[in-house]
């Protein structure tokens, strides 16, 4: 079995995203897990990492999303394990995935040193299971420079397979490869592939957005798979907002008041995805009824406009196993842009 750990250097640089693309290119049986759990859900009195439950309910694994990791407090790790102890509860779950899996993959924490104190930074981890480590680096800003220098000159990696990088959302792949390759390949550092930005991975469905407000969703059932590309808070008069071209702009999402009726109603003939009602109150019945039949979905909320648009602007994209169009992308970017040959044998 090719055990495979998927790190990065920074918090949301596409790891979960990345071992998607590549398990669906493989098309091989394929074991996760992540022993550190960060993105915490809670249901049923049961705890779980966001991205266990997420990569069991796309590839249909046998395991429990619970079990997929040690713990989730740096506190309890500390009292519970020691490093013998943790790389023996990784080894015991490695070894019996072996019987039934050709590649397992390995999910590091939000950075290289998440789990250092508990031992479960996804350099230990490699050294434990004699594992690839493979770093993925966000090209979205300057800073992948300083990941890949500080790699070279600071990181151990002394017995550890580090196969190398892949610089993951590079707004354009040939001025990339034209400005930096160079410079990348005299640092020492093996590239493995290189991914373009797409902007269509940073949407999300209403539902998603409705489970993540909490809101409750007043009209428009029927719409909650609609996708979320732009927002626009609608603050002033239902006239200036037909005149504001940000309003014209398709699948949008409308943050106003429930008391805005013009604003509302206009918002439902202009190729709205979703309409986002805050301070609770309610629309008129026949505002209700209009987005029912139109399939443009009502979430009502408690908050002020203010405080609900700062709210959806922190908002994480977070793949679902609903999103088959995303994750179809996925595959498509891995396979073009990755080079599959440098991380597996199987």
């Amino acid at each position: 079995m090719d055990k495979l750990i998927i790190a990065s250097t920074q918090k949301s640089a596409g790891k979960t995203c990345i071992i998607i693309g590549i398990a669906n290119v493989l098309k091989k049986k394929i074991g996760y897990m992540k022993p550190f759990g960060e993105r915490l859900v809670y249901r049923k009195k049961r705890l779980w990492d966001y991205d266990n439950a997420l990569i069991t309910d796309i590839f249909s694994l046998e395991e429990n999303p619970e079990d997929m990791s040690i713990g989730f407090d740096h506190s309890k790790l500390r009292y519970m394990y020691d490093e013998e102890t943790t790389r023996e509860k990784i080894l015991e779950t490695v070894n019996t995935m072996k019987k039934y899996r050709d590649i397992l993959f390995i999910e590091g924490g939000k950075n290289l040193k998440y789990g250092t104190s508990v031992y479960l930074d996804p350099l230990s981890i490699a050294r434990y299971i004699d594992g690839k480590l493979i770093l993925v680096i966000s090209g979205y800003n300057e800073s992948w420079i300083d990941d890949i220098t500080f790699i070279k000159k600071y990181i151990d990696i002394v017995n550890i397979n580090f196969k190398g990088i892949i610089i993951n959302k590079v707004q354009d792949v040939e001025d990339f490869k034209l400005t930096y390759l160079n410079d990348i390949k005299e640092i020492g550092i093996n590239i493995i592939g290189i991914i373009p930005y797409k902007k269509e991975l940073t949407h999300f469905s209403v539902g998603y957005l409705s489970e993540q407000l909490f809101a409750k969703v007043i009209a428009g059932e029927r719409g909650l798979n609609n996708v979320v590309e732009n927002i626009f808070v609608g603050a002033m008069s239902a006239d200036a907002a037909l005149r504001n071209p940000l309003f014209k702009k398709k699948h949008k999402l409308i943050i106003t008041s429930g008391d805005r009726t013009g604003m509302i109603l206009n918002a439902l003939t202009n190729d709205t995805a979703c309409v986002v009602l805050t301070n609770n109150i309610l629309p008129p019945p026949h505002i209700i009824s209009k987005a029912s039949d139109c399939n443009t979905p009502i979430l009502l909320v408690s908050s002020d406009t203010y405080q609900t648009a700062k709210q959806i602007d922190d908002i994480e994209p977070l793949l679902t196993k609903y999103d088959t169009k995303k994750i179809e992308l996925l595959e498509g970017l891995v396979k073009e842009y990755v080079n599959i040959e440098k991380i597996t044998d199987v």
